[in-house]
């Protein structure tokens, strides 16, 4: 078995009485392809914002390569190479794919971001920001505006941003959502594709996507653990199968 890279440990949060997640106990094999899945309401985002520290969890506890990460800021947890990319995505839109991702290469020199320095400063990041845009897809495009950019490629130069950061493990909010078929398809190649050497824990709440792509899947409804195993598993169990179907919504 791979060791665990990131495991929590009854994670629990509450807004104002209601129970959003509720012990939570989960653990991601490094190496893996890890599904966090649901119907709409199950807590898979309020799960995802724990585990990135954009929500303090109301009980439980976080750990990330063994370390305790329950109570570090997002930015603390990111320097520790645990990087999530988000549901809407956050380009510079008036920028070109070019420039979005050189500006996440300029963490390698350390904690700012210099958009004031000279052009020609800037441009000793272009390579590997050429590079990035090449694994996913995006060679064709790296001079376009990202705001010109369709909405799943768009996706696509988020995930090369967030690779500029070079994480030992990507956590992707729902990475597919509000795509046509073919971007779908894109994406899912584009997550095949970047796994070497990462560990990947993605929310996700439509099962043909993880389908062939995930090794492990954790089922949430209602903000508990429902179901977890591989696809074959859960998508044969009868619990989960009625939670899709509306019986459990959450």
């Amino acid at each position: 078995m791979s060791d665990t890279i990131l495991e929590t440990v009854g994670l629990t949060r509450e807004f104002k009485g209601f129970v959003a997640v509720s012990g939570v106990d989960l653990r991601v094999a490094t190496g893996s392809i890890h599904a966090l899945i649901g119907p709409n309401g199950a807590g898979k985002t309020t799960c995802f914002n724990m585990l990135t520290k954009f929500l303090a969890p109301t009980r439980g506890t976080i750990k990330f390569k063994g370390r305790d990460i329950t109570r570090e800021k997002p930015a603390d947890v990111a320097r520790l190479g645990l990087i999530r990319s988000f549901q809407i995505s956050a380009v510079f839109p008036h920028l070109s794919s070019l420039e979005n991702v050189r500006l996440a290469l300029q963490r390698a020199r350390g904690g700012s971001f210099d958009f004031w320095r000279s052009e020609s400063l800037l441009h000793m990041y272009d390579d590997r920001a050429r590079a990035l845009l090449e694994d996913v897809g995006l060679s064709e495009y790296i001079l376009t505006t990202a705001g010109e950019l369709s909405y799943g490629r768009k996706r696509a130069l988020e995930i090369a941003t967030t690779l500029a950061l070079d994480p030992e493990m990507m956590l992707l909010d729902e990475p597919t959502a509000g795509m046509t078929h073919e971007d779908v398809e894109r994406i899912v190649a584009l997550i095949r594709r970047i796994r070497t050497g990462r560990t990947i824990l993605m929310v996700e709440h439509n099962l043909s996507v993880v389908e062939g792509l995930c090794d492990r899947i954790t089922v949430l409804t209602r903000g508990r653990v429902l179901a977890e195993g591989d696809y074959d598993t859960v998508s044969k169990n009868p619990e989960v199968i009625a939670a899709y179907l509306g019986s459990a919504d959450a």
